[in-house]
């Protein structure tokens, strides 16, 4: 794919990226074994852990978790009040979108406590391993403190357009919006209203400005990461994109961004 390949010119020292459809690897680009700083990127790989746990039954997404009123649904949705970097109350729960990386730590814990294992540990049982990312760590915070590659990603994204860990019912829940009506902040794009958000997805619905491309579909559903990094996949073309880089997320990324994703979305409905 032209599109993919273009990132061998993005300002950045290094950067990969792939592209999957619900058929399998599309393309790729750069070195996609290389391992990178996914920043919160990091928020999809932890959610998908807990929505393994809650399919087995060690969690429940409604039950009380983190300040008083809030529930794991709220923690995973930024819907619980908390601050964006302190487990400080700033809302009471469901009333204000409020992007926060400490919830998903208060959200770890309370998995923890819930299951008797550590919450890396977790998720590299219940996700992980089973899709054969190697290359993936959890070394810090829950909510942005993972590592991995394109390849692993690769299969993470496959995971999406066909879930095997999870049942399908679960996966659509996990991406349909939370808590509807809530405005709140996108970092980096500003305040949305509504700001939407799935079960530790970001869903694109009708935000603007925003990081995916204007003609991927509301449906789109991902997270981009402060590390110049992002991953989504478009259920209206049953394919996605993950593109890592080394460079950090700042005014650099947000028209390239936008310009990229069109162009991977044009060729993909151009090749369907």
């Amino acid at each position: 794919m032209r599109s993919l390949e273009s990132i061998k010119d993005w300002p950045v020292d290094h950067a990969a990226g792939a592209v999957v459809s619900e058929n399998g690897v599309v393309a790729r680009a750069g070195d996609t074994t290389r391992v990178y700083r996914l920043a919160s990127v990091t928020k999809l790989l932890a959610a998908y852990a807990v929505l393994v746990a809650a399919e087995e039954g060690a969690v429940e997404l409604d039950q009380p978790a983190g300040p008083p009123g809030s529930t794991v649904r709220h923690l995973l949705s930024h819907a619980s009040g908390l601050a964006m970097y302190e487990p400080t109350k700033l809302s009471e729960p469901g009333k204000r979108r409020i992007y926060s990386s400490a919830a998903f730590e208060v959200l770890a814990e309370h998995l923890a406590d819930q299951t008797g294992i550590g919450f890396a540990d977790y998720l590299r049982e219940a996700v992980l391993t089973p899709l054969g990312m190697d290359d993936t760590d959890l070394t810090g915070s829950a909510g942005h403190g993972a590592h991995s590659s394109v390849d692993d990603l690769t299969a993470f994204l496959q995971e999406l357009l066909d879930p095997k860990l999870i049942s399908s019912e679960t996966l659509n829940e996990a991406v349909s919006v939370q808590f509807p009506g809530l405005d709140g902040v996108v970092p980096g794009y500003g305040r949305q209203r509504p700001n939407d958000w799935g079960l530790g997805f970001e869903l694109r619905d009708g935000k603007d400005p925003h990081w995916t491309a204007p003609t991927n579909s509301e449906r789109t559903f991902g997270h981009f990461g402060q590390s110049g990094t992002f991953l989504w996949v478009d259920p209206q073309l049953r394919a996605g994109c993950v593109v890592l880089t080394d460079r950090d997320f700042d005014e650099w990324a947000k028209p390239l961004w936008t310009d990229f994703n069109a162009a991977v979305v044009g060729e993909l409905a151009g090749s369907g």
